[in-house]
């Protein structure tokens, strides 16, 4: 069997309700405004479908105009090191496109997302070809479902005190855990973060607990945003909590300083999601500057390189949590990971209206658990309704 083609195709997303924190106020897009899809064929018929995630980064008025350079990336990546090939060798394959070329050994999450669309759907030929979903393919089954955490819808009136009656709301829903985003923009250099905004926080964990006890899992979820010293006054204000992990206290491209705010804490310290290929989760590991691994298989490289930091991880009593702020294709990919895992901890359930009725058999999250596909390969297939409704390019 060999490659032979590649489509790409851009589907618009269905605005839903923001969760986490942040501005309400505006559409929100959950995985994305836009999810771009590709298609790998096959002399023998099969083809393999993946995801160039796209992201939250392009929202409000933007149009999927403004990442054609990503589209035309896919295009030449696989003219140049794909067509041809055995979809089978995909170790083979995958190393062709991210050394083939020595200057740009490198990638940033730009190319490891194309790197894992392209990976992820040459799994999913694979598969198909094969009979068998991804997991059996890399160990089988270490769980009959997926444990999945929620993102805490906006507080009434931002007041912390009201934090406890949207814990208790969770609960009822069959979350056994949640996360929430305080400190805001998510985005810019690191920056201090006042008494004030501690204080805030402090006050959201106090509520939670003081309604529902220890019943509820609740993550702290920041964005890289801190100073390391304001990363650290945090962990000290809330560690009394038991919060469930502290998310990218610091940005990730400074691991040293990760492993301080790490060594200053219980807090767990979980990171990953702008991550890339297994050196830099090696790198992570070996310096001890997090506990929990929130790789995300549509931008580290796909489903093999999220398999093996599965490993790394494994080795030093680490766990993982996959990011799956996605879009689906991405996010069944993901699925697959967490599901041949025995060190998974926990996903999380982004789910937008989109995502619940692009494939013939949707993924279902109930009662804080994630139902895993049984198809071959990824085991999706798109409703060619929706598709179609849904296509702009």
């Amino acid at each position: 069997m060999k490659v032979t083609g590649v489509k790409t195709y851009v589907l618009e997303n269905e605005p839903g309700v923001r969760a986490g924190g942040g501005d309400t106020t505006g559409k929100w897009y959950i995985g994305g405004k836009y999810f771009l899809i590709l298609e790998l064929s096959t002399d023998e018929g099969l083809i393999g479908i993946g995801e160039k995630v796209t992201g939250s980064s392009f929202s409000g008025d933007m149009t999927w105009h403004a990442f054609k350079s990503h589209i035309n990336l896919i295009h030449e990546t696989v003219e140049a090191f794909v067509i041809g090939q055995d979809p089978f060798n995909i170790e083979k394959i995958w190393y062709d496109m991210y050394a083939g070329r020595h200057d740009y050994r490198l990638p940033s999450l730009h190319y490891g997302m194309v790197l894992s669309g392209i990976e992820m759907a040459l799994w999913d030929i694979v598969g198909k070809a094969t009979n068998q979903p991804i997991y059996n393919l890399l160990g089988g089954k270490c769980w009959d479902s997926l444990r999945a955490y929620a993102y805490m819808p906006s507080i009434p009136e931002g007041k912390p005190e009201n934090a406890g009656k949207i814990a208790e709301q969770l609960l009822k829903e069959g979350n056994s855990a949640c996360k929430f985003d305080p400190f805001h923009p998510i985005v810019g250099p690191a920056r201090d973060i006042g008494l004030p905004e501690i204080t805030y926080c402090e006050n959201i964990f106090k509520s939670i607990r003081s309604a529902v006890g220890n019943d509820l899992e609740v993550g702290l979820g920041t964005h890289g945003q801190l100073t390391t010293y304001s990363a650290i006054r945090v962990a000290n204000a809330i560690e009394s909590y038991q919060p469930f992990w502290f998310e990218e206290p610091v940005a990730p491209e400074n691991m040293d300083e990760m492993a301080r705010v790490a060594a200053h804490t219980s807090i767990p310290i979980a990171t990953g999601e702008r991550l890339a290929t297994i050196f830099q989760f090696s790198e992570l590991i070996r310096k001890q500057a997090a506990q929990i691994l929130q790789i995300d298989v549509g931008q580290c490289g796909g489903i093999m390189v999220a398999k093996k930091v599965a490993g790394i991880a494994e080795a030093s009593y680490a766990t993982i949590a996959p990011h799956m702020y996605c879009g689906p294709v991405a996010a069944a990919a993901a699925l697959q990971v967490a599901t041949c895992s025995p060190n998974f901890l926990i996903t999380e359930a982004n789910q937008g209206p989109l995502h619940k009725k692009i494939f013939k058999e949707p993924i279902i999250v109930e009662n804080g658990y994630i139902q895993i596909p049984k198809g071959p390969g990824l085991g999706v297939e798109f409703d060619p309704k929706e598709f179609e409704k849904h296509l702009v390019n």
